[in-house]
């Protein structure tokens, strides 16, 4: 599970970073919004909210979970990797996803292609400084 769940990240990482830069060259090109561009919007919202539910399953089969009981929340704020792992990862990759699910119903609702731009670039653009934040870099490479 854990493979997957890391795997699928590099997926997520990738989609969220060309629909960034996309919506942001779109915003200061003046192009017009396409079906692409909600395509890809919209698979972002995909395999986020994919990835979401491989890490919720996770975080109740992985080991890490074990240490609530053995060591009370007391010692896993103390640890900085129990911390990492059970309470500031999954916070932030939550509020990742409600940022980005967000800003993909926020940018449906714009008539026009500026402001459409705006709101994905705005929103998507927070959403990937705040997985980028909690990303455990050390177990990745």
């Amino acid at each position: 599970m854990q493979f997957i769940h890391s795997w699928w990240a590099y997926l997520v990482l990738l989609v969220l970073i060309i629909s960034v830069i996309l919506s942001l060259v779109g915003l200061t090109s003046k192009k017009d919004y396409g079906a692409t561009d909600f395509r890809l919007a919209l698979f972002t919202l995909i395999v986020s909210h994919i990835q979401l539910l491989i890490g919720i399953v996770l975080y109740f089969v992985a080991p890490w979970f074990k240490a609530f009981g053995e060591v009370g929340m007391g010692g896993v704020m103390k640890d900085s990797t129990l911390r990492l792992y059970l309470v500031e990862h999954p916070l932030i990759m939550i509020i990742s996803v409600i940022l980005i699910t967000v800003g993909y119903s926020k940018h449906k609702k714009k008539l026009t292609s500026r402001p459409k731009f705006k709101t994905l670039a705005i929103f998507y653009t927070l959403a990937l400084i705040f997985m980028l934040s909690r990303i455990p870099w050390s177990s990745w490479f």
